[in-house]
């Protein structure tokens, strides 16, 4: 058997309304590639049943295979599909309940209706009971106690087997009776994802997820006291890093049974071995991604002269995300990056409501001509809806963004009519659904509105909150260290000495990282001493450094020689103009990115080379900068073989380039709105022929 690289540990709720992180909510353990991460929260059912659907899917696509756990029964007593359905077969009655069972945005359900109708199906009183009061739903017995004669078993072999609960019980703890009833439907439409199986109910061996069935009691001598957080997330956590670290083949024997009808509960029969691999979960603690390899940086055998395209896909190639993720509110995230895709817990609009101010009314009761419907008393405001039904042939006075009233479906603009306060007049014909908004026009309950890696603006936190989002789960700011090294350095304005240079590279680097959102950390200026240098190095709270000055190879040049010393060093000779030089290096699992001493190579390079690199390293995924093509207000001749970076501003005529191309000065950066790219073949441009023009702002500078 293949082993699964992702597990997924699912428990479910029965719980009606939108639930806060707590106990007996939805929970979801997760553990990749061995590893646990922190468990996930779904505040509806619909919220989960989407990103369950998501999850399967991404997994599937990228070749990685899944399973998905859940801690509610899968089948029933033995008979039971048959009386139901008149097929021995689960998964027809898995379909049978998704053709039945409702469950809106807010939880709401007809759970105990379709349990009403299956205990008519039945002789005697039962086989479901446990409902909230002891009137309603008169086929559903309030007490276990007073069932009778129903012909059902009270548990499945494998229930007695892991010492489980009844799949009877509709209330009163444990109500696994009800969350099966609200699961099953679920798992009915995710079996529909290609490549989706559930067992061992079907052929499972090599299918790319398969769907299983858990019961958290398994592991209950392995659960920390009670009092301490949430236990439901402790026992996904735990029970996902269990099935994570059993041997592929012990794995396979614990799920080859003979179950066609009532199903199995993993692990039943092995509640020792269980305990045991989650009591080895280590104490969970904040998550973050391993450190690169040493090696990351290195170059392909025989490569010296690296284009800059070709500079630009191995960074892409070699670099992945270091930071970790945590929950945070959705108000607060503002230039956060996603580590989660966030999905609606509520439709948007949640229900049907009127555009405009105005007149509402039945579109099938009016024609063309004048029109004239009696008013009814009251009216529907935004948050005060009118709590009754409009009669048809009637109207109501509606206000922009209330709910459109039982027996409303058309809006007519109150400037186009009349009224004396009991009747209104207008002119037909109205368009049906006429200045009226649809449930969920925008967006629906469990759409994906924004992805992983998107880095969240002002406009995404009101899509976020229009769609009830109070939680995201996101990524730690990336922690940018900038460095300075060199003895001729010296701090803006501290001297005169014609022999000192002014640190410029330092305060644009640290601006550069922090208007790209991530965290700025000012690892100082060093001397050219090596000790020093290590020092400040062992000392930083950063996740990739970034310094200038030092990286190439002179007897000064420490960054490069202590790279080699205590960890690797690649020089990347890249073929552009300017900012040659680009020393890329690993220390102690920190990133190093040796930048040109020059302000204008270190500039260049920071935006063409760091800002990507950083963005993916971040979780935001490889940004590339925004270009367009506009007519040269310049002349140009340039010879083959590298890769031209002009500092230019747009002008009347076109783009405009700097007076001069020398690196060294510094004004043409200020002076520059943005950078003219010109190919790394021969060009001869002239004024008016199209270019390739990198604004600033694409670059995340305004």
């Amino acid at each position: 058997m293949k082993p699964f690289d992702t597990i997924l540990v699912v428990d479910w709720s029965a719980a009606q309304g939108r639930a806060a992180a707590r106990a007996n909510t939805i929970w979801i353990g997760i553990a990749r590639d061995g590893v646990a991460e922190a468990p996930r929260h779904m505040p509806t059912r619909r919220a989960a049943e989407a990103w369950l659907a998501d999850t399967l899917r991404t997994e599937i696509a990228a070749g990685r295979r899944v399973m998905a756990a859940f801690d509610f029964p899968f089948g029933y007593p033995q008979g039971f599909a048959r009386a139901v359905t008149g097929q021995d077969d689960t998964l027809a009655l898995w379909d049978w309940l998704a053709d039945r069972i409702e469950d809106d945005d807010t939880g709401r359900n007809n759970r105990f209706a379709v349990a009403s109708d299956l205990n008519r199906l039945f002789p005697g009183t039962g086989p479901f009971w446990g409902k909230p009061n002891e009137t309603d739903w008169p086929d559903i017995p309030y007490r276990g106690s007073t069932r009778d004669g129903h012909g059902m078993a009270e548990k499945r072999a494998c229930d007695a087997a892991a010492a489980a609960s009844s799949v009877w019980q509709l209330a009163f703890p444990p109500t696994v009776g009800s969350q099966a009833l609200m699961g099953l439907p679920m798992l009915s439409r995710l079996r529909r994802i290609d490549g989706t199986v559930a067992w061992p109910f079907e052929p499972w061996q090599d299918a790319p997820a398969v769907l299983t069935e858990i019961w958290p009691g398994l592991i209950e001598n392995a659960m920390p006291p009670k009092g301490d957080g949430i236990r439901d997330r402790h026992q996904v956590r735990l029970l996902a890093h269990a099935l994570a670290a059993l041997p592929v083949d012990e794995l396979a024997r614990m799920m080859d049974v003979d179950a066609p009808e009532e199903g199995w509960i993993l692990g039943a029969g092995r509640r020792g071995r269980l305990t045991d691999l989650a009591a080895s979960a280590p104490a969970e603690a904040p998550l973050a991604p391993p450190p690169l390899s040493n090696d990351c940086f290195a170059l392909p055998p025989g490569i010296e002269w690296t284009p800059v395209d070709d500079a630009l896909a191995l960074l892409r190639d070699r670099l992945r995300p270091v930071t970790g993720a945590e929950q945070i509110a959705a108000a607060d995230a503002d230039g956060r990056i996603l580590a989660a895709p966030a999905t609606a817990t509520r439709a948007n609009p949640p229900g049907p409501n009127s555009a405009v101010d105005g007149y509402g009314f039945a579109h099938e009761v009016t024609g063309d001509g004048p029109q004239s419907l009696p008013l009814v008393t009251g009216r529907a405001a935004a948050g005060a809806p009118y709590a009754g039904t409009v009669p048809r042939g009637q109207a109501v006075r509606i206000l922009t963004g209330a709910l459109l009233p039982e027996g409303v479906d058309t809006v007519v603009l109150e400037e186009d009519t009349r009224t004396d306060g009991t009747t209104v007049a207008f002119n037909g014909p109205v368009k049906p659904r006429a200045n009226t908004r649809q449930a969920g026009e925008d967006v629906a309950a469990g759409d994906t509105l924004l992805a992983a890696g998107a880095r969240l603006r002002p406009p995404d936190l009101a899509l976020l909150a229009a769609a009830g989002v109070a939680q995201v789960s996101v990524r730690r700011p990336l922690r940018v260290g900038v460095l300075s090294t060199g003895d001729e350095l010296a701090a803006p304005g501290s001297t005169m000495d014609p022999a000192r240079t002014y640190d410029a590279n330092r305060p644009m680097l640290l601006a550069l990282a922090a208007r790209w959102g991530h965290a700025a950390v000012d690892l100082g200026h060093v001397e050219d001493d090596r000790n020093a240098l290590r020092d400040r190095l062992d000392g930083a709270e950063a996740d990739v450094i970034l310094t200038s000055g030092g990286a190439s190879a002179g007897d000064e040049d420490h960054v490069s020689a202590l790279l080699r010393e205590e960890g690797a060093l690649t020089s990347w000779r890249i073929a552009l103009k300017p900012g040659r030089p680009l020393a890329l290096g690993m220390r102690a699992g920190l990133p190093v990115f040796g930048l040109p001493g020059n302000p204008v190579a270190s500039f260049v390079c920071a935006l063409i080379f760091a800002r990507p690199a950083l963005s993916l390293m971040a979780g935001g995924g490889w940004a590339e900068p925004l270009a367009m093509t506009v007519p040269a207000a310049f002349e140009k001749r340039k010879k083959p073989g590298r890769r031209e970076y002009l500092r230019a501003r747009l002008g009347p005529e076109g783009v405009e380039t700097f007076a001069s191309e020398g690196s060294g000065r510094v004004s043409g950066l200020s002076w520059a709105d943005g950078l003219v790219e010109l190919s790394d073949g021969a060009a001869q441009i002239a004024p008016g022929d199209p270019v390739r023009f990198l604004p600033y702002a694409g670059f995340g500078l305004f």
